[in-house]
């Protein structure tokens, strides 16, 4: 079940923000809310409390960049909704997968169209995500 949920909020999220350069609040918390409610069923307050810190954590770790203006907002509350789905633990390790493959695709759009001012970050986030989840099964 939990892999269904990383799935199908990375599917929605990469569509969201190819198809609307942005993504939506309502994804980011309907997968929040699944999150918090799955690992609360499946583990108490212990699993809550995994939950909270892994979405905290995901909303803190990419926060810099969203200050300084080189990162939506949405992309900030994703991190947060795959943070409550995978942990403290897992959102580490979608940041660093995250991060290069965010080079890489800024390095193509530029190479693609020199004027290019923002990428779509969601599909970075998603396969970062996606790779922390195949690391920890």
């Amino acid at each position: 079940m939990l892999t269904l949920l990383i799935v199908a909020l990375g599917c929605a999220a990469v569509f969201d923000d190819l198809h609307r350069k942005r993504v939506s609040n309502w994804i980011n918390l309907a997968a929040l809310s699944a999150g918090l409610v799955y690992h609360t069923l499946s583990g108490g307050l212990t699993g809550l409390a995994m939950a909270g810190a892994g979405a905290g954590l995901g909303l803190a770790v990419f926060f810099v960049f969203f200050w300084l203006g080189g990162m939506g907002g949405g992309d900030i509350k994703l991190m947060a909704a795959f943070g409550s789905l995978l942990g403290p633990s897992g959102i580490l390790l979608t940041a660093l997968f995250a991060a290069p493959i965010g080079a890489l695709i800024a390095t193509a759009g530029l190479l693609w169209n020199r004027h290019c001012r923002a990428i779509p970050y969601a599909p970075a986030i998603v396969l970062g995500a996606w790779l922390a989840w195949l690391g920890k099964g």
